[in-house]
């Protein structure tokens, strides 16, 4: 009897692993239809920034439509927040998972030693030349197209005095304020850059208040580089009358915010980089460990489609002769501030 109870017991066991290995490894890594599953952690801006975590998450979409994904988003209220989201994609068995923004950097190296079989993606820093090999990096030449956004300013103003607002003071932020004070350099050597960071991307009060100052001091037109603290800005600028008083937004277009007050945006083509590199692990092509670095050149980041309504024909002229010489190398835009100096000079 006491034999036959061992049998019984024996044979439950085995049922319940053959039942605990049959097939649902494989099947909760599969998307829609056996597709990928793509997973994205904003940082505290959230989804609907107006800005990168937005973008990306257009470039999510456009998997999920062409490549059958699935995808997912989670959202960060504070960088505390960015390590168990990650973690939580992870072992949800998401194909892939990205980090958007260069806060992400330390979280990211944690998780990528936590868990080396998964493969993650990260926007906007190169983790300092030492990407771990299940880490795919993507970087954008920010300076090339906030160049452009400086000629646009400094061929606009009326007053010489234009304005740039930062986010967080960062090395990131500094290639904005670099490539748009030397585009204001190359056409209005005589104007004057305003420059106020936020210490923030989030406090949209903050962004407002330093456009007002900016504005009543007679600045005349305003580029931001600040995710939401961006929103501030736009706010102050439809107070002002309508012709006199400009902003240029960053990352999408974001002339919707202030349709009559907004002469461009400096296009980031997040979406285009995160598709792509869905894209990569869709076709067994995805390296992780390296750097993807995209420019003008790639048509990677430049000026909003929009930007004609309210910048004068003879300005966008003068921003499509820079591209060019951009793209040629007869204009080497500076990337620091370091470098800024040396290119007034």
């Amino acid at each position: 009897m006491k034999k036959k109870s061992w049998l019984i017991l024996l044979l439950s066991a085995m049922l319940v692993l053959s039942a605990c290995g049959s097939g649902s490894g494989d099947e909760s890594k599969e998307g829609k239809d056996g597709g990928l599953k793509l997973g994205l952690v904003t940082d505290t801006g959230g989804i609907n920034d107006e800005s990168f975590n937005q973008t990306a998450w257009e470039g999510m979409k456009q998997a999920e439509k062409e490549l059958g994904a699935e995808v997912k988003y989670l959202e960060s209220n504070k960088d505390s927040d960015y390590i168990p989201n990650l973690t939580k994609l992870i072992r949800g068995d998401y194909d892939l998972t990205w980090g958007i923004g260069f806060k992400f950097e330390e979280a990211m190296r944690d998780i990528s030693d936590q868990f080396p079989d998964a493969k993650l993606g990260i926007v906007d820093t190169n983790m300092g030349g030492n990407i771990p090999d299940n880490v795919v990096a993507v970087t954008f030449k920010e300076h090339e197209g906030s160049f452009l956004m400086g000629v646009i300013a400094g061929a606009t103003t009326k007053t010489d005095k234009v304005g740039f607002i930062g986010g967080i003071e960062s090395e990131l932020i500094k290639k904005f304020e670099a490539g748009y004070r030397a585009g204001v350099h190359a056409v209005n050597p005589d104007a004057e850059v305003k420059v106020a960071y936020a210490a923030s991307f989030t406090d949209t009060a903050k962004g407002r208040s330093l456009a007002k100052s900016m504005y009543n001091d007679n600045t005349d037109v305003i580029y931001h580089a600040a995710g939401g603290v961006g929103k501030g800005l736009f706010s102050e600028v439809k107070t002002r009358e309508q012709g006199k008083f400009w902003a240029i937004g960053v990352d999408m277009d974001q002339s919707s915010l202030a349709p009559n007050h907004t002469l461009s945006s400096m296009i980031k083509k997040v979406d285009v980089a995160v598709y792509d590199v869905a894209a990569s692990l869709d076709k067994g092509t995805f390296e992780g460990g390296k750097e993807v670095v995209l420019g003008l050149e790639d048509d990677a980041v430049g000026i909003a489609t929009t930007s004609n309504k309210n910048t004068p024909d003879d300005v966008l002229k003068k921003v499509d002769e820079y591209r060019n010489k951009i793209i040629d190398g007869e204009v080497k835009v500076p990337a620091t501030i370091e470098e800024l100096e040396e290119f007034m000079k």
